[in-house]
């Protein structure tokens, strides 16, 4: 479910105040992008690691956390067929 327009959006304030600055930690991953952030990078905790994420034009209305993976897909494994020599 989405936030309800009568809240408003959420942007913790410790974030607000310091986005000015370039290169700002933070842990809030559910901090909605504002225009005012454009051009900033931000580096978002992702529970092991600070990722760097460099705000732009479309990512308006989204959340640093939808940015900063917190999981690693590899792949699924192929089974590899044994062919046997047959004479």
């Amino acid at each position: 479910m989405t936030r309800s327009l009568k809240k408003g959006i959420f942007l913790n304030k410790s974030l607000f105040l310091k986005f000015s600055k370039n290169n700002v930690k933070t842990w809030s991953r559910s901090s909605t992008i504002i225009p005012d952030m454009i051009d900033n990078t931000i580096l978002v905790h992702n529970g092991k690691k600070f990722i760097k994420i460099y705000i732009n034009e479309n990512m308006i209305g989204h959340k640093l956390g939808e940015f900063s993976l917190t999981r690693n897909f590899k792949s699924h494994t192929k089974k590899i067929k044994n062919k046997k020599n047959v004479k």
